[in-house]
């Protein structure tokens, strides 16, 4: 660890059964150009090589610390234990299965020193018609231009470095499944500015056998999505005005009112169709909000 001023990043690997993957986002790492970084690796009892794989990489190099839980904690959980062991400044979380670029750790690190007011930076590829890279965002303009514009918080935690002393105080990451990374960039966006990073920093991985695979499968997570995001328009820290909440409900009604009928037309009204219709006031009021 280094002792002086230079801010220390923790990477954050949280490990279940990666093996596959795992040596070749460690090595990423450990190829980073900027030198000040640990990597807290946290396996939750994976029944193949993945400790292993970890283990080898800390027995020739301090910097990589390496822990195993006694018991499965699932994913939010997990993530919130590997935050709990980090030294650094900042938390950077790297999925087992994705990679750093060499430069990015740099990057990251260095933008979010010039911008010091910044608690998240996300580095993402959209469509942008404001700003070059980087660029800070009051919780104000974070929240209209992901539900009034075309998005800024679609991102997982690969693509995000977080300030530690603003996740600890927001004590962490939810423990709802699915939701977790949504809610706390909603959360830290309502109450801190955020930061746009430039993009393509990491290498995100795409298989079978991720969650987000799992979770496009299951549609009851569409619902869990909707209430939740209608949960944070409604919360007394939501930055936006009263007009712009109304008009940001209407829209998220709008999007899931549209898949709804999407999935109505397909599997017919009854069934899960309408278990997950369940609370909106009929198909008479679905129809409205999915063409209004």
């Amino acid at each position: 660890m280094v002792m002086d001023s230079t801010p220390v990043v923790s990477v954050l690997v949280t490990v279940y059964n990666r093996a596959r993957y795992l040596e070749a986002c460690l090595e990423s790492i450990r190829e980073s150009t900027y030198p000040h970084w640990e990597a807290v690796v946290v396996d939750d009892g994976s029944s193949d090589e993945s400790l292993m794989i970890a283990r080898q990489f800390a027995a020739v190099d301090p910097r990589f610390r390496v822990f195993c839980n006694e018991a499965n904690l699932g994913d939010y959980p997990n993530r919130n234990r590997a935050a709990s062991l980090a030294l650094g400044k900042y938390l950077k979380y790297l999925d087992a299965d994705d990679m750093l670029y060499p430069h990015a750790l740099g990057i990251f690190v260095e933008e979010m020193e010039r911008f010091p007011q910044a608690a998240l930076g996300i580095s993402q590829q959209v469509v942008e018609d404001v700003l070059p890279y980087p660029f800070l965002m009051t919780p104000h303009e974070t929240y209209r231009r992901e539900f009034l514009c075309r998005g800024v918080l679609g991102v997982g935690p690969t693509g995000t470095i977080i300030r530690r002393d603003c996740f600890e105080a927001l004590g962490g990451f939810s423990i709802q499944r699915h939701i977790g990374d949504t809610d706390m960039w909603l959360r830290l966006s309502a109450q801190y500015p955020v930061l746009k990073l430039n993009a393509c920093l990491t290498f995100w991985r795409r298989h079978e056998g991720q969650e987000i695979v799992a979770e496009d499968r299951n549609l009851s997570v569409r619902r869990v999505r909707y209430d939740h995001l209608l949960q944070m328009l409604r919360s007394e820290h939501c930055p936006l005005n009263e007009s712009e909440r109304t008009e940001a409900m209407r829209r998220v009604h709008r999007r899931y009112a549209r898949f709804l009928v999407r999935l109505a037309l397909k599997n017919g009204p009854l069934g899960e169709t309408s278990r997950l219709s369940k609370g909106m006031g009929g198909w008479m009021k679905i129809l409205r909000y999915a063409w209004t």
